[in-house]
């Protein structure tokens, strides 16, 4: 009978998360195999999906939950902070809080990953199970967000500033699944990715998005 890896429980379902996080978002949930993720992980028993997370669909809630919880601890770290100052005190403010807070999500906390681009395109094909994962608990620093834009935005009937909040949110899956993805290609690197710049004028943008008078 074949044997897992002989490596630390913890190190495995690491290399696990790693492995899946990376093909989920290149190919969606439904276009990877348990197989593929543990062959990804250099485990030599198919298996090893199954035997460290019960199945496919509890790695990928575990996924979900590990940056879900990361983001959400750094947007309402930040808006404390924000808060403690008599802030936010403008919608750039609030924007580059939420925009930063889903950047440098690596285990190392510099560099990029791939789990902006594994949510968005599991938000396109299972919305339903992303949301479940997050148990109403780990979106409350967004919700915060959005509740200081929607004082700080000018003047708008609330349907208009609601269909900005989607915009936004959007908006900003999709340029920070470039990012990461530009960033990861090791093979054909993009240089307007590479400075930290790019990301302080992508906040700009969003804020004229938001801010543009009816």
């Amino acid at each position: 009978m074949a044997r897992l890896e002989t490596k630390l429980p913890n190190e495995a379902s690491a290399q696990i998360k790693s492995a899946a996080r990376r093909l989920f978002a290149e190919k969606g949930v439904d276009g990877v195999t348990v197989r593929e993720i543990a062959a990804a992980a250099g485990q030599r028993n198919h298996g090893a999906v199954g035997y460290h997370f019960g199945s496919k669909e509890e790695l990928v809630r575990a996924l979900i939950r590990d940056g879900a919880i990361v983001i959400d601890e750094r947007r309402n770290a930040w808006l404390d902070a924000a808060e403690a100052k008599g802030g936010p005190s403008s919608v750039r403010e609030v924007a580059d809080i939420l925009v930063r807070a889903a950047t440098g999500l690596a285990p190392d906390g510099e560099t990029e990953d791939s789990y902006i681009r594994f949510i968005t395109m599991l938000g396109m094909s299972h919305r339903e199970m992303f949301l479940d994962a997050l148990e109403g608990r780990w979106n409350s620093g967004y919700q915060r967000g959005l509740a200081h834009l929607r004082h700080l935005m000018p003047d708008m009937d609330t349907a208009l500033q609601n269909q900005r909040l989607i915009f936004m949110g959007a908006t900003v899956s999709a340029v920070l699944s470039m990012r990461e993805a530009a960033l990861n290609d090791t093979q054909k690197p993009h240089p307007m990715w590479q400075t930290g710049d790019t990301v302080s004028h992508f906040i700009d943008c969003l804020t004229a998005m938001l801010e543009a008078k009816p």
